[in-house]
């Protein structure tokens, strides 16, 4: 019981201190520093990377068994903190407004558990500590430095304010969707608004644009999949009695399914193609895609339920149409994203955001608990059938 209270005190003593010096994305040195000091301390090996920031180490056991992987995201945002929390960020405009310092910690509390228990592991659990993930693109970068490789499967942990602590929700399939952004701009030309004749009306070709676009989910897109497009900015003219050359619009689209994620771009292009034809203007479209979705493998996922529902409360959790770079591993290794319950009275990404720091420790044990489960369950399926007795 005394380790426990050490352990406890130990990893919210490092949340408060991570909360307390937050960074933004590519710029997490001192955070990458912290971590890196802490596996050490636990005579953790780190692996070599060609990222600035960001920590990445394995802890094996047995040496001829699988390998996975944990990750945790590192960075914040550029959010100025209003709460009234004793350890709030000391760095002005600099945030912790999504709850990474709460995955990190628990991901460190949990290579503590596993490095107490190496001699047993069935294989290698490799830790991602992942910089930039609210750049939408530090994913990717791990990806591309190799961290990935010789890995069967990856798992990771959101922590999420409407779960009350002790609340784990874990499922196959979709989870949090793809987020790609838009910007349409119509070229027409501009003229004295009381001679509308002698101009091509940018502003009636944008308007029937939002109208139409609004179609494409309730006349494409299955109500069985949910989807969203939004447009959420209208720029065009400067003064009342003329009008402009061109109105630009921007907006984003956020899909759970690639093939809904491409119909919706597909009838973007052909609703400009019309519009321009009809109104004798000129439309682009501009893409700005961000991640894919964050789908769970089905297998993977029946693995980590099994081994969390006997211990904690475990739900199925309703999808979020936020976005995580997650999914960049879940497109190289089969993974799993689950969400932590925290318990907080502002979601992700307000100024008031906060965790229950009691919601950390159920983090861990997570990660703990699924790595051995899924250690020993790939491990397992290399095992090879036991031959049949000659009967000759």
């Amino acid at each position: 019981m005394s380790q426990i209270l050490d352990e406890e005190t130990t990893y919210l003593t490092l949340f408060k201190t991570l909360h307390q010096h937050p960074e933004r994305s590519l710029h997490e040195h001192e955070t990458t520093n912290l971590i890196k000091k802490r596996l050490q301390d636990l005579s953790i090996s780190l692996r070599e990377s060609h990222l600035e920031t960001g920590v990445f180490a394995d802890i094996s056991g047995d040496p001829d068994g699988p390998a996975i992987g944990l990750r945790a995201d590192i960075d914040a945002l550029p959010i100025f903190e209003q709460t009234d929390l004793p350890y709030k960020s000391q760095n002005d405009g600099v945030m912790h407004a999504c709850g990474h310092d709460f995955h990190t910690t628990a991901l460190l509390w949990a290579a503590d558990l596993l490095k107490q228990n190496q001699p047993k592991l069935p294989g290698t659990v490799r830790l991602i500590f992942q910089p930039a993930e609210e750049a939408g693109h530090g994913g990717l970068k791990v990806v591309n430095d190799g961290q990935l490789k010789g890995l069967r499967a990856v798992i990771g942990v959101h922590n999420k304010p409407d779960l009350p602590v002790g609340t784990i929700g874990i499922k196959s399939g979709p989870l949090m969707a793809a987020c790609d952004k838009f910007k349409v701009t119509f070229h027409g030309v501009g003229g004295h608004a009381a001679i509308p004749e002698r101009t091509r009306d940018a502003i009636v070709a944008a308007s029937s644009f939002i109208q139409t676009v609004q179609s494409i989910v309730s006349r494409n897109i299955t109500p069985k999949h949910e989807a969203v497009v939004s447009v959420t900015s209208i720029h065009g003219g400067d003064v009342w009695n003329v009008l402009p050359e061109a109105v630009e619009l921007l907006g984003t689209v956020r899909t759970f399914y690639d093939e809904d994620r491409v119909l919706i771009i597909d009838r973007f292009e052909a609703i400009a193609a019309g519009l321009q034809h009809a109104y004798n203007v000129q439309v682009q479209v501009e893409w700005g895609q961000g991640t894919p979705s964050v789908f769970n493998n089905e297998t993977i996922a029946k693995i980590i339920y099994d081994a969390n529902k006997a211990e904690t409360n475990v739900v199925t959790p309703d999808l979020s149409v936020a976005g995580d770079d997650f999914s960049c591993f879940q497109r190289e290794v089969p993974g799993v994203f689950a969400f932590i319950g925290s318990n907080g009275p502002e979601d992700w990404h307000h100024p008031a955001f906060r965790v229950d720091p009691a919601g950390i420790q159920t983090a861990a044990t997570f990660y703990y608990r699924s790595a051995i489960a899924v250690l020993q369950a790939l491990k397992d399926e290399e095992r090879p059938e036991p031959s049949l007795p000659d009967e000759r």
